[in-house]
């Protein structure tokens, strides 16, 4: 699927433009750890999900979404999943020339790649969660020689499937990460506002206080915009919180103090 306007021809140096804005915006902004903007990825998860050996990409199958209530279509695993080589490790090497922050990359996590297919090869679905496991692995270690400070894994399915989750989610999760001597963050969320509506979004997570057993040095929450109880902050007391103070289904931008207020409340 080609997503994109540019041609081909000028489509690498239309998004390193573009990573430079995004880059820019963040400095100026005064954000002390930034990202290149991730202006390449047609979502957080495909770019290195469909990259790997073992995916087919073309033929779609289909899984229910995370919402619950419609199908979505997704890659299809037809052989062992393995990682070809470098995806994001370019994408971290223009971040590091091109700032003097601290930076920070993200990889979809190996659960949330595992609901994001449709499994047509393995017998045992828990070895092709370690699969992706690995492929994430080799992915991060390539990303801290490539400049990165702040290695952070993308998890929003855990709560598509918590009974699967509770079975296999943190052993993958510390596999993933595992060797890597710089932060790690593992971010769980309830889907962007414009496809998940505020009103839809669930109270509470169903996966929480069991990533206070992995690796991981902080875990990041949505939390604004489905007015989440801080009180389940309580069950990650080993742990860094990333806390999400900005309700992105509300347009109107928030004042300083109403952010100060989210902050005080975690």
């Amino acid at each position: 699927l080609n997503i994109w306007r540019i041609p081909e021809a000028q489509l690498e140096q239309a998004q390193d433009d573009a990573t430079i804005l995004a880059i820019r915006d963040m400095e100026r902004a005064g954000i002390d750890i930034i990202t290149d903007g991730e202006a390449r990825r047609e979502s957080y998860s495909n770019r290195f999900a469909t990259a790997l050996e073992g995916i087919d990409a073309n033929d779609a199958g289909e899984v229910i979404a995370r919402t619950g209530n419609a199908r979505t279509p997704v890659p299809r695993v037809v052989a062992k999943i393995r990682r070809k080589g470098p995806v994001e490790v370019r994408d971290m090497e223009f971040l590091r020339r091109n700032t003097d922050r601290l930076a920070k990359i993200t990889l979809p996590g190996p659960f949330t790649m595992s609901q994001q297919a449709k499994n047509e090869f393995y017998k045992d679905a828990d070895e092709m969660v370690m699969d992706y496991a690995a492929a994430v692995n080799a992915e991060a270690h390539d990303l801290v020689k490539a400049g990165a400070d702040v290695i952070q894994l993308d998890e929003p399915w855990l709560r598509n499937d918590p009974d699967a989750a509770k079975r296999i989610a943190i052993k993958a999760i510390n596999r993933a990460l595992e060797g890597i001597k710089v932060p790690t963050v593992v971010h769980l969320c309830f889907g962007y506002a414009a496809v998940v509506p505020g009103s839809t979004k669930p109270v509470g997570y169903s996966f929480l206080p069991e990533l206070a057993d992995t690796v991981a040095e902080t875990i990041s929450i949505e939390a604004a915009q489905p007015k989440l109880d801080l009180g389940i902050l309580k069950e990650l007391a080993p742990k860094k919180v990333m806390l999400g103070v900005l309700d992105l289904g509300d347009k109107t931008a928030e004042t300083p103090e109403i952010v100060a207020e989210r902050i005080r409340a975690g």
